[in-house]
């Protein structure tokens, strides 16, 4: 069995530090930390100057782009080639390509995008997985915490995506269904196509957005 690493993100580190509203005054053990910012990071929408625009809080439409969440290139369209097969993970909102509206008024709306072998891919996450692309929600189906990780499972030897919130894990070769911790179903998944390098929505999620309770 093999650690997960609690600081690795799903774009790289330091995802407590970039929401800016996770600052420890008490100074608590470091993974009390990471877990309270990624359950903060979840209620607290990223670019909130703009959450308001009509259509920012519509969920993903077919067509629809998808744009960087976080870091320096956060806006930015995201390519095919901007993934590294076997990761690491890249979080996205969908934007409306005809009006330009970033659909980041709900914090439901957020995805997580990884570039896979489609070999490892069952069949129906294949189908909905150009080039291996595969998209998820990335709320937590347990108690709405956002997936901030990308570490190695607790029963085996390849990376899942993790919420360190309460430690689930869901394998998104098989279609994002639960291999470890209390989350009661599988993450929503987002089919997408893609063309000359460009990835886009297409259909609305499959599978229900949102903690147990309603999210």
């Amino acid at each position: 069995m093999s650690e997960s690493n609690p600081s690795a993100s799903v774009e790289q580190t330091g995802e407590a530090d970039a929401s800016g509203s996770c600052a420890d005054p008490t100074r608590r053990a470091l993974l009390t930390a990471l877990a309270g910012c990624a359950c903060l990071a979840a209620i607290e929408p990223a670019f909130a100057d703009d959450e308001d625009q009509p259509g920012a809080s519509e969920r993903p439409q077919k067509a629809d782009l998808l744009v960087r969440a976080e870091g320096d290139k956060a806006g930015e369209v995201i390519k095919s080639d901007d993934l590294t097969l076997g990761g690491p993970p890249i979080r996205a909102w969908p934007k409306d390509p005809k009006s330009s509206v970033v659909r980041k008024g709900s914090r439901l709306n957020e995805v997580v995008l990884v570039k896979l072998d489609p070999n490892e891919l069952d069949d129906a996450t294949r189908a909905r997985a150009p080039d291996g692309i595969v998209c998820y929600s990335i709320i937590c189906s347990h108690a709405g915490c956002p997936i901030t990780a990308w570490v190695k499972e607790e029963q085996g030897d390849k990376n899942v995506l993790k919420c360190l919130c309460h430690n689930s894990e869901y394998d998104p070769r098989q279609n994002a269904q639960v291999v470890f911790g209390p989350a009661p179903r599988r993450l929503a998944a987002l089919p997408l196509t893609v063309a000359d390098g460009a990835i886009t929505v297409a259909a609305p999620f499959v599978g229900k957005v949102g903690a147990q309770q309603g999210g």
